[in-house]
């Protein structure tokens, strides 16, 4: 019969009228509304579009529509398809719109339809919440309408990709154009600047035109497009792409593109979970597996895809049981700036700085798969630099970083196209939403469960299948507080010891109002003078060692803990760190003691930084960048001699020692008695304690200005594995004193003064003795012989040196004045020396450092690399021990805070994520080093070296 009439489709026409005419009569008294969008002025888009209210208005439906002059389609479109234009929508049961709703703007038990943003239970719209269940109001939203396979049906996801993609094409041929740079990508605009998507597009191709006539600069090299996920948002980016002449590769040949691939087209990538997931454990990856225990992965996009990449396109789901696809410290490692050897060196066109140079961000999740992306950009200022050295953005397009772009509604700027698209995957469902009545129970609600499993809260409750939200909720409310606080800057600082290097410490954290620092001290007038210098600074006077429960209650109610405590303490500091997982750090050596807590800081999950202060600190990071550059550039390291000191300013030189104390001199003077060993050609040199270090003074050459002699500090050999240069033949780090402070040095040891051991007539509580008697008992005489005769005996114990003699006798030490006794010659000889030789107000020191660092270049070129670092003090502000110092460690302690460093474990700032931004950090400060160098083509490497040695 129907063939008669024409077949199939006269059928299918019959068919459809009669649909029609049911639908009709199921719909004739059904009302919706579409709602004005409020929540930003570049909200232009509608859930439905003039075509769809028409096909509705044609089956009987009423579709009121409040006014808007900001929508992109005009009320007039809508009126003519059927609409009827008023403000008051109340009429309605349905009420339709795209993003939340004020909550002063809900009508009471009525069926809302919009993106709710509440199923995670975010905090910031919770309140919206509480008001849907107050007023009875079913709440349906669109993004839990969902497939059998959890596939989302109703989403502007295409469309974030298309304008995601044309905002990051604008924005790349801005930055390249910073970068020194004309290319193709100039005349590409802002997609809310084109009517439509098909205007934008024949821009990309007329791009793409000139890309394939070879017009784009060689000296950028190949574009590498990486594509993150295979979903609505990735494919819709990949449409846009796909305008410009390309060529698909797989992740896998990413490397040999990014270096040797064409520049007459450009690349893409399209990267699933299964490029980059590896199993922490070893095998290969499970997508079930990691939908139930996510935690069992980690990334390896950082390391594998993104060096490779020019411009990621990010586009996927992500929550934060994830592993993240770029963290703070990868992005320091991404956008290191490095040579791109395999680009044409092209005269008047620099290279660029890195190989990524724009990401767009279209999933917009802050601080989530791309970690550094803390706050969303606008339609109004799409673009922010990120500088991972600083890990700070800027509104610009020239400077260190990279391009982000990050609006969380791309969709809008192509609103008439979104609307079309996101309409027609709604309409559907529209009749099943029509038939729901807030007020009758949710049970009853019996459509199609696309719809119904869409429903969050009826009957002024959650239903069901979200009533998790509110168990997530609770669990929620105490991460926000803390995610709150992070964002909000406002960090808790322990900071143990309040001595002067605590000072520059203190400042540096609290520039940023909303860090707080709590500083401990055992002494009063420390703590109160720092408390009143700082405003975010708060006093607590505890002798912390000594009362370890108050230790406890401190570390566990602050962020992080930073120890300047002496050195022998950062062991116990540690294991309350470790107790309570809270972070640390200490300028001081990493001892075997905190070197044994390695295990125990991973396994509870805390990061403790060592040796950031001068030296230990400054001289590793000014080494590593050097050696780091040299082995980049194929070179080896074959010698490694580091000096460094701290000195009172020349003017201030004029004592036997050549010395000043700003803090206790015991470790000074019990440094002299040390032993030490080196590496020199090969060959090691090992000095016994008791005072053969003296011995091994030699003249420094460098620096002529100063007067200089220097000795081997500790173990240097040991520094071979800690720099991993096992290529090294020598190797010497070494202390910096003025000419004179050995032999001076030496004739104190000799005598006796620098000596650990408890001494009968030292002990505080025993009778009165005076310089002059103890000289003469640690010479073995009596206490009343005459001067000239302890002269004599003097002379005898320093190898008949006048000048040690001379040196005892000028610092008073054969005097007849009371000593302030403690109980042996090393401590009383300190807390004379301290008081003695201190630095007085108005004074000033000076921090010397010097590395020469011996390199071999593959053509057998030698050279040796200069570095040296001369700090003063500020008269009027801080010494440069105290710069040097604690810059360093509040630098460190914040890079923590912000999540700049995320390693486990006892650390060293040897990592060029950690030295590149502290050392341009310490720039910033003032502290800067000067670098040159010397080349020959042949001789040994020593006469290179002779610079440091006279």
């Amino acid at each position: 019969m129907w063939k008669a009439f024409g077949g199939k489709n006269l059928k299918t026409l019959c068919l459809k009228k009669q649909w029609l005419k049911i639908s009709s009569v199921r719909s004739a008294s059904s009302c919706l509304a579409i709602r004005r969008e409020d929540v930003n002025l570049w909200e232009r888009r509608a859930p439905l579009a003039p075509s769809h209210v028409r096909q509705l208005t044609k089956e009987g439906v009423k579709v009121l529509l409040q006014p808007s002059n900001r929508r992109a389609y005009p009320t007039k479109e809508y009126e003519n398809a059927g609409a009827i234009s008023q403000e008051d929508i109340s009429e309605a049961d349905l009420i339709l719109g795209v993003k939340q709703v004020p909550i002063d703007k809900l009508i009471p038990n009525k069926t809302y339809v919009f993106f709710s943003h509440t199923i995670k239970a975010q905090e910031d719209n919770m309140p919206l919440l509480d008001a849907l269940l107050e007023k009875n109001i079913r709440l349906i939203d669109y993004e839990k309408m969902l497939n059998k396979d959890g596939l989302r049906l109703v989403a502007f996801g295409k469309y974030a990709g298309v304008a995601g993609m044309l905002n990051i094409l604008h924005g790349l041929g801005f930055r390249l154009l910073a970068l020194g740079h004309h290319t193709p990508f100039m005349h590409i605009s802002p997609p809310h600047h084109y009517r439509n998507s098909g205007s934008a597009r024949q821009a990309i191709r007329d791009a793409g035109y000139e890309i394939a006539l070879g017009l784009m600069p060689k000296s950028i090299g190949p574009l590498t497009f990486v594509f993150t996920g295979s979903g609505n948002v990735s494919q819709g980016a990949q449409e846009v792409f796909r305008e410009l002449p390309h060529e698909y590769v797989s992740p896998e040949a990413l490397p040999k593109v990014a270096k040797h691939g064409a520049t007459n087209k450009v690349y893409g990538c399209e990267v699933n979970m299964w490029d980059h997931l590896v199993r922490k454990e070893g095998g290969k990856f499970d997508m079930e597996e990691f939908l139930k225990h996510p935690e069992r992965y980690g990334s390896n996009f950082a390391k594998k895809i993104a060096p490779y990449a020019s411009i990621i396109v990010n586009g996927i789901y992500w929550d934060n049981t994830q592993p993240r696809l770029i963290t703070i410290p990868d992005a320091k490692t991404l956008l290191k700036p490095t040579s791109l050897p395999w680009l044409p060196n092209v005269v008047g066109c620099p290279q660029l700085p890195h190989h990524l140079l724009a990401i767009c961000d279209i999933s917009a999740d802050r601080d989530g798969s791309i970690e550094f992306v803390s706050e969303c950009t606008t339609i109004d200022r799409p673009f922010v630099l990120y500088d991972a050295d600083q890990n700070t953005e800027r509104e610009s397009f020239h400077g260190p970083g990279v391009l982000v772009c990050s609006i969380d509604n791309m969709p809008a700027q192509i609103p008439n196209e979104s609307t079309d698209f996101f309409g027609s995957l709604l309409f559907p469902y529209i009749h099943d939403m029509l038939s729901s009545n807030a007020t009758t129970p949710f049970e009853e609600y019996k459509v199609t469960p696309v719809v119904r499993d869409a429903v969050i809260t009826s009957n002024g409750k959650l239903t069901p299948k979200f009533e998790y939200i509110a168990k997530l909720r609770e669990v929620s409310r105490s991460a926000h507080k803390v995610s709150s606080a992070k964002k909000m800057g406002n960090k808790k600082v322990l900071c143990l010891g309040a001595g002067y290097v605590s000072a520059p410490v203190v400042d540096y954290l609290t520039r940023d109002p909303k860090v707080e620092v709590t500083v401990v001290s055992h002494l009063r007038s420390e703590v109160d003078a720092l408390a009143s210098k700082f405003k975010n600074s708060h006093p607590v006077l505890c002798d912390v060692m000594n009362h370890k429960e108050e230790l406890e209650k401190l570390v566990s109610s602050h962020d992080l803990v930073i120890s300047l405590l002496p050195y022998v303490y950062h062991p116990e500091v540690a294991k309350v760190c470790i107790m309570n997982k809270k972070n640390m750090v200490t300028a001081s050596y990493m001892s075997k003691e905190m070197t044994d807590l390695e295990q125990s800081a991973v396994d509870a999950g805390i990061t403790v930084v060592n040796e950031v202060g001068v030296d230990p600190g400054i001289d590793h990071m000014l080494a590593m960048e050097c050696f780091d550059n040299v082995t980049e550039k194929g070179g080896k390291v074959a010698s490694f001699v580091s000096w460094c000191g701290g000195l009172p300013a020349p003017e201030l030189s004029a004592n036997p020692l050549r010395y000043r104390f700003s803090w206790s001199p015991r470790g000074v003077l019990l440094n002299t008695i040390s032993e030490a060993k080196y590496l020199l050609n090969g060959k090691t040199v090992e000095i016994q304690p008791g005072g053969e270090l003296l011995q091994a003074a030699m003249p420094l050459s460098f620096l002529p200005g100063f007067n200089l002699e220097g000795f081997p500090n500790r173990d240097s050999i040991a520094y071979k594995g800690i720099y991993g240069l096992d290529s090294l033949r020598t190797i010497l780090r070494g202390t910096v004193r003025y000419t004179g402070f050995s032999n001076a040095a030496a004739g104190l040891v000799q005598i006796g003064l620098i000596d650990t051991t408890p001494h009968p007539s030292l002990h505080p509580l025993g009778p009165e003795i005076t310089w002059r008697h103890l000289m003469c008992e640690l010479c073995g005489k009596p206490h009343d012989i005459l001067l000239d005769s302890l002269h004599s005996l003097i002379l005898q114990k320093t190898g008949g040196s006048e000048a040690r003699l001379q040196a005892i006798q000028e610092l008073g030490l054969l005097e007849d004045e009371v000593i302030d006794k403690k109980n042996t010659p090393l401590d009383t000889l300190s807390h004379y020396l301290a008081q003695r030789l201190k630095f007085e107000r108005g004074e000033r020191d000076v921090i010397i450092m010097r590395h020469d660092v011996g390199i071999e270049w593959p053509d057998l070129t030698k050279e040796v690399k200069q570095i040296d670092l001369v700090v003063y003090g500020d008269p009027e502000g801080y010494t440069a021990m105290a710069k040097t110092v604690g810059l360093p460690t509040g630098i460190a302690a914040r890079m923590i805070l912000d999540g700049e460093i995320q390693q486990k474990g006892m650390l060293r700032p040897l990592n060029v994520s950690m030295y590149r931004p502290m050392l341009k950090r310490l720039q910033q400060e003032g502290i800067v080093a000067r670098e040159t160098s010397k080349v020959v083509d042949g001789g040994s490497m020593n006469d290179l070296l002779a610079s440091s040695f006279s």
